[in-house]
């Protein structure tokens, strides 16, 4: 039988909502009410399709997380659009298996961490804004890297990256915390990315071009 586990408590709401959401919402209505009270109706009515717009994105769904030995859960919500070994590891040695999550702006942006550990190092890296979907964007754009040791000793990359209208990297995590698989870690504000780099003899169970749900997609297996 599978077991799932609540990697962050469950949220006492029925619509949760990212808290870095709260400032783009309360704007969004506060504009929409303006328009309503000097009867710009066209822009009222706008507004309040905008405003649910921005909770939609904002939204922070709860996640039950497998409970699978050496599982690397999802990190992300969205699609699959990179999945190979490469030669190179930016945060270890030798190559490594190296999978990349786009994040359009239906996705839930909140990002998540993809196996229990440790947080060795957080890296941030300013650039361009190149479109997510495009591999340029993995090296290029701006973006946070957190690297955590497993208890295995295995090195795992966890990278958010900026997008073409994506201008704020949030992440909660801080060096030297313990953290586990599906807990919640960041977010990134509108479309963007997320890479993972893996050891390179990870068993891959997620393809290109799947569609995948941070916390709760199993991507492989770790050695």
């Amino acid at each position: 039988m599978n077991q799932y586990n609540w990697a962050d408590p469950p949220s006492r709401t029925a619509f949760p909502i990212a808290r870095p959401g709260y400032p783009f919402i309360f704007a969004a209505a506060f504009v929409t009410v303006i328009f309503a009270l000097i009867e710009f109706e066209v822009l009222a009515i706008a507004g309040v399709f905008i405003t649910l717009f921005i909770c939609y994105f904002f939204r922070d769904p709860d996640r039950v997380t497998p409970d699978r030995e050496n599982a690397v859960i999802s990190p992300a919500d969205g699609r699959i659009v990179f999945a190979r070994v490469v030669d190179t590891n930016p945060y270890g040695d030798g190559p490594c298996l190296k999978v990349g999550i786009f994040m359009s702006i239906f996705n839930v942006h909140v990002n998540r961490v993809p196996f229990s550990g440790v947080v060795k190092d957080i890296r941030y890296y300013p650039g361009r804004f190149y479109s997510a979907d495009k591999e340029i964007a993995s090296t290029q754009n701006e973006h946070n890297a957190i690297v955590l040791t497993t208890s295995n000793n295995h090195t795992i990359g966890t990278v958010q990256i900026a997008g073409l209208i994506a201008r704020r990297i949030i992440c909660w995590t801080q060096e030297e915390e313990t953290v586990t698989a599906g807990q919640r870690f960041g977010m990134i504000c509108f479309g963007s990315r997320v890479d993972l780099y893996l050891p390179a003899d990870t068993r891959l169970e997620a393809t290109m071009g799947d569609k995948v749900s941070g916390g709760a997609t199993i991507l492989g297996y770790l050695p």
